[in-house]
């Protein structure tokens, strides 16, 4: 490896301030922001807009698809698919 040529891999907070919540990871990216940790180091701090703590997908609060309505509508407007064109129509 080249000296001088990778950014400093080092412990970084990432803050999700919409969710509360904050974790301590190893990153490459830079802040000039810091803040107080738990075990009362200073670390770089960035903020996010959203994380795993207030993403719709992993909070279960993400809008589920009417999949059932979709398959009704296309068999109302296409056939059952029961004729001999392949689609339903006759």
């Amino acid at each position: 490896m080249q000296q001088d040529k990778h950014p400093e891999y080092r412990p970084v907070v990432f803050r999700d301030r919409a969710a509360g919540y904050a974790f301590l990871t190893r990153s490459t990216a830079d802040s000039d922001r810091t803040i107080d940790w738990d075990d009362g180091r200073t670390y770089p701090v960035i903020d996010v807009e959203i994380s795993s703590e207030s993403h719709p997908f992993y909070t279960g609060k993400a809008r589920t698809v009417d999949s059932e309505g979709r398959v009704a509508r296309f068999e109302r407007r296409y056939g059952g698919g029961t004729g001999e064109g392949g689609a339903g129509r006759a």
